[in-house]
């Protein structure tokens, strides 16, 4: 059983709003923003800065549902400024024959200037004669075959 890690969730360009260097450690996020794309807390996400390039792994705890807050905390909050625009992604371990046979689903919302989802939308892989078709909402693209 080979396994593969694909993104599940994602939040794209959402502003940082706080950097607490004196805090155990994780990002802080909006609730209403997490329970959108099915993001939990304690739950593992890669973070890259847009602003300056920096990526980091931490974890998520959650904020106040409709705060907008995204709070980099401890170490991570070296590496991202309040203003900084950053892309934050969930993975999930998945079984690649499972994918080919029942497809894959990601949640994705894109920001306004205030952190809440100014566009959502889902990325799918869909199985298809041995194949995974990517439709990223506008249209089906085959990507690759199971052999």
């Amino acid at each position: 059983m080979a396994k593969i890690r694909l993104m599940h969730a994602k939040l794209h360009r959402v502003c940082v709003t706080n950097a607490n260097v004196n805090y155990v450690g994780s990002v802080t996020i909006d609730t209403d923003l997490i329970d959108k794309v099915g993001i939990l807390p304690l739950q593992e996400v890669e973070i890259w800065n847009v602003s300056n390039g920096n990526r980091l792994s931490t974890y998520v705890l959650p904020g106040e549902p409709g705060s907008g807050v995204i709070c980099l905390n401890g170490a991570a909050a070296h590496l991202c400024e309040p203003g900084d625009f950053v892309i934050i992604a969930a993975y999930e371990e998945r079984d690649r024959a499972e994918v080919f046979r029942t497809g894959h689903e990601a949640k994705v919302i894109i920001a306004d200037k205030h952190n809440r989802a100014q566009h959502f939308f889902t990325q799918t892989l869909y199985p298809d004669e041995g194949k995974i078709l990517f439709n990223s909402g506008s249209s089906k693209t085959p990507v690759i075959s199971n052999a």
